[in-house]
């Protein structure tokens, strides 16, 4: 009788231990449902996950979603007490049967604690994912998420067990956080990928498996096993690294990505083939710089971030001068363009490259009538603009946000060659515009040929939906690849000469859905004074591109 009674119980704290992991997730997916939030859709599975994951979910939605100190404290303090007793309900139902557990009421106190704990340190990381959102860059993304991957076995423990700062966690504790990881990647992407309201069972199927990893999670947090390391303060020293590695990370980003270089593609080192009319203009990223040295071929000019010279040559530039506004270096462009057309008397073709495809995609809009008849981009930014920050001195959505950011770029700028700054024109002219290049970038232009190269890692930049509607190449590469390839200069010659490319991967569309789980949720452009009068739609809630409002 007793065994069979046992038995019931463990039934009962099952089903109560799945329905309050399945219920939250379940409701956020709802919510968004009927906003017809497509591009959120992926966030919801997080809700009841394993620590640090939920907090990263709670901390992303608050850092877009406030518009004054006020706004944003009272929800840091709601979202501290809601984690803290879910959280503590949750373990309480996910304890092992046969262990000893301590009062609901040291549970709650615990995991409050955890929770403010957890906040603190996963600010920054879900800062970084703003910003990440604001240039759709997918080196944030990407560094944003290690640091989860690192915590979560320490904060599950934070939440069990007393003096859980000392030693190292078990394997299995790693093991299940990871697993956890995976199985919010997956679900974010499945919610994603079916229709609308299909989302509600995925979200309630991804909060059940969450339910089942806080039990596993719970028990190897409480195993008598041997702890290795158990007289070191190893949780405190952990923390303090991943603290730091935030600002580390936006050095490590800018090295990553190659850090300033001179930007020598073959269409400025090799002669263009007679079957190519244009002129072309090659425009660098950011970051980049320019020695003056002209071009092989007479018709190819590198374009100059400060303009021309007297006798119309580019003048050389430095890193600097590529965080001006996009407005102004388009409208160095329409100078240079007019100059080279002038001189040539051939239609003119732009290949710009990361920043250097966004000016050209600026100018394109702001000169219609020109005598540019191609463009090729390189590595165009994914559907930036999704998130705002103010300037400072400014109220705004996202206001805290960017003064984080302001931090950590202030203390990384330390060991960096070339400042970079989140209030830099080119991201505040990204900011600004941002229904504009959200909605516009990769969409065709009238008596414009235009083609994008788009390398694979770009599909985890775009949130699921469309992304663009001009002939695309993509290519198994990093944002900003080189250019070089062989196989991508053919395809660039062929595009100029008027040939027909397009190269599209089965696998874009399936990496866009696994990333929808780890980005920030877009700001409605309805939301914000600053877009609200634009014409734009909104791909976020459309899952269209190129549509007017």
């Amino acid at each position: 009788m007793r065994e069979g009674a046992a038995v019931d119980r463990t039934r009962r704290r099952t089903r109560r231990l799945l329905a309050l992991a399945a219920v939250p997730p379940a409701l956020e997916a709802a919510v968004i449902a009927l906003l017809t939030f497509h591009s959120a859709r992926g966030l919801s599975p997080q809700v009841t996950a394993v620590w640090p994951y939920d907090s990263y979910h709670d901390m992303r939605w608050l850092l877009v979603y406030h518009n004054s100190w006020t706004t944003f404290l009272l929800g840091l303090l709601a979202i501290t007490l809601v984690r803290g007793m879910l959280s503590a309900g949750l373990t309480a139902l996910a304890w092992p049967e046969h262990t000893p557990r301590p009062s609901f009421r040291w549970l709650a106190r615990r995991n409050l604690e955890v929770a403010a704990l957890a906040i603190v340190i996963i600010s920054p990381w879900a800062a970084l994912a703003v910003a990440y959102s604001a240039l759709a860059l997918s080196w944030y993304l990407l560094a944003s998420l290690l640091p989860m991957l690192v915590l979560a076995p320490f904060l599950v423990r934070g939440g069990v067990v007393d003096r859980w700062w000392r030693g190292l966690p078990s394997l299995a504790l790693f093991g299940w956080s990871l697993l956890n990881f995976v199985v919010l990647t997956v679900a974010g992407g499945l919610a994603s990928a079916v229709p609308l309201w299909w989302s509600v069972p995925v979200a309630a199927a991804a909060g059940m498996a969450n339910g089942l990893l806080w039990r596993r999670t719970v028990a190897a947090a409480v195993s008598p096993g041997r702890v290795r390391l158990a007289r070191l303060p190893v949780a405190p020293l952990a923390i303090v690294v991943i603290m730091a590695s935030s600002v580390a990370a936006q050095s490590l980003v800018g090295l990553t990505a190659g850090g300033p270089t001179d930007w020598r593609i073959p269409v400025l080192t090799e002669r263009l083939p007679d079957r190519v009319p244009h002129a072309v203009i090659a425009l660098a990223g950011h970051d980049s710089n320019y020695d003056g040295r002209p071009a092989v071929d007479p018709r190819v000019q590198r374009f100059s971030y400060r303009g021309l010279d007297d006798q119309q040559r580019p003048l050389p530039y430095e890193p600097e001068d590529t965080h001006q506004s996009l407005g102004a270096s388009a409208a160095l462009l329409a100078t240079q363009i007019d100059a080279l057309h002038k001189r040539t008397g051939r239609p003119i073709a732009l290949l710009g490259e990361s920043e250097g495809a966004m000016v050209a995609r600026t100018y394109l809009e702001k000169w219609p009538m020109s005598s540019v008849t191609a463009a090729v981009m390189f590595s165009p930014l994914g559907r930036p603009g999704r998130v705002y920050y103010p300037p400072p001195g400014y109220s705004g959505w996202g206001m805290v946000a960017g003064w984080e950011l302001r931090v950590i770029a202030t203390l990384a700028n330390t060991t960096k060659k070339v400042d970079s700054e989140p209030d830099e024109p080119f991201i505040r002219s990204v900011l600004a515009d941002a229904p504009f290049y959200r909605n516009r970038t990769l969409c065709p232009v009238a008596g414009v040929r235009m083609i994008a190269f788009l390398p694979l890692v770009t599909a985890v930049e775009a949130p699921p939906g469309e992304f663009a509607r001009i002939p695309t190449v993509q290519v198994p590469a990093l944002h900003g690849f080189p250019v070089g390839q062989e196989r991508v200069r053919r395809s660039v010659i062929n595009f100029l000469a008027g040939e027909p490319v397009e190269r599209p991967l089965r696998e874009y569309q399936f990496i866009q859905w696994l990333g929808a789980a780890w980005q920030a949720p877009t700001l409605a452009l309805t939301l914000n004074p600053v877009w609200s009068a634009g014409r734009e739609a909104d791909p976020a809630f459309t899952g269209d591109i190129c549509e007017a409002r």
